[in-house]
């Protein structure tokens, strides 16, 4: 595939009706990320930032914000981010199924969940 054909594609994929859908969705986890940032102490607004949110969301479930690094490792990073998600339950309240589904499957339901519900932010 030339070099035009992958911006085609790339231009396909972030347009019309599925970049909607994937802002739509960018931006439920913007909301419940805030709240969530807000009841562990942190600024809300570090939120919206990709990458920083990613940092200090590792450092609510309780491990150093570093670890964040290990998200670039393939197959660790899929594994870092379900331990990440089931510490980030214990520290809300939350059991592991509604981690692992809620937090890791469906985050921009369990992000919503876990900000304006009645869990209380636990440190240790």
């Amino acid at each position: 595939m030339d070099s035009n054909g992958i911006s085609d594609l790339f231009a396909a994929i972030f347009s019309g009706t599925t970049g909607l859908i994937a802002l739509v969705f960018y931006v439920l986890v913007v909301i419940g990320l805030w709240k969530v940032f807000t009841k562990a102490g942190y600024p809300g607004i570090l939120a919206i930032i990709p990458i920083v949110n990613v940092v200090f969301l590792v450092k609510i479930a309780g491990m150093s914000g570093w670890l964040a690094l290990l998200y670039l490792i393939p197959i660790v990073g899929f594994i870092f981010g379900i331990i990440v998600a089931v510490k980030l339950g214990e520290r809300f309240g939350k059991g592991g199924l509604f981690s692992f589904f809620l937090l890791f499957v469906f985050p921009y339901i369990g992000y919503l969940i876990l900000g304006f519900g009645e869990s209380r932010y636990r440190r240790a």
